[in-house]
């Protein structure tokens, strides 16, 4: 049976708690077992998602959170936003994908990946929280290497890395690839043909 302090001191430390707050951690400051923490955490966010709260209890980043609850995302950037210009661009998103799944990875590669020069958009990215350093490449001229930080983890709402999607799904199957080849060289042929283009691309 949980001790009546247990519950309510949870929710005290983690209203204040800027970041997520491993059980372990937990169970130090309330002086219980971590396997209390996890049942109390449970049973909270079971309660709040049943009462149809604003918030929720979350495990992200490898601990427990409070965040607002994904129903009231409008009404949240509605005031977050207002006035503001934080939303990152479409080059920022792009390279933070790179450093997400190619981490640990340098600026040379993911400008050679973008086929652009990122360091600007990594300063915003590091600015904002969600990339740092991480390492140092062990080759010659000894390259940082960059890495996605526990911000961009509790954004997404993710416990680890290892919880983003495979890559697999963002691209179509063999299949969809042969299949769309054979349909371009069709129509590609057709129109060499009417247009009377030779294969250099030049007309007679």
């Amino acid at each position: 049976m949980v001790a009546e302090h247990v519950t309510p001191a949870v929710e005290a430390i983690l209203l204040v708690a800027e970041d997520p707050l491993p059980a372990e951690l937990l169970s130090r400051l309330v002086g219980t077992s971590v396997a209390e923490i996890e049942e109390v955490c449970t049973t909270l966010a079971a309660e709040y998602e049943a009462d149809g709260r604003g918030f929720v209890l979350s495990n992200v980043a490898g601990g427990y959170r409070y965040q607002t609850s994904v129903t009231q995302a409008p009404y949240v950037e509605r005031y977050v936003l207002e006035g503001q210009s934080s939303r990152l661009s479409a080059a920022a998103l792009e390279t933070l994908a790179v450093v997400a799944y190619k981490q640990p990875v340098s600026r040379n590669q993911i400008s050679a990946i973008r086929g652009v020069n990122v360091d600007g958009v990594m300063r915003t990215l590091q600015q904002r929280g969600y990339v740092d350093e991480v390492a140092r490449d062990p080759g010659p001229g000894q390259a940082v290497l960059y890495g996605t930080t526990p911000t961009f983890l509790e954004r997404l709402g993710l416990e680890s890395i290892g919880d983003l999607p495979p890559l697999g799904v963002f691209f179509p199957g063999v299949d969809v690839v042969e299949a769309l080849e054979r349909g371009l060289r069709v129509v590609d042929d057709d129109a060499d043909e009417s247009n009377g283009i030779d294969d250099g691309g030049t007309t007679e």
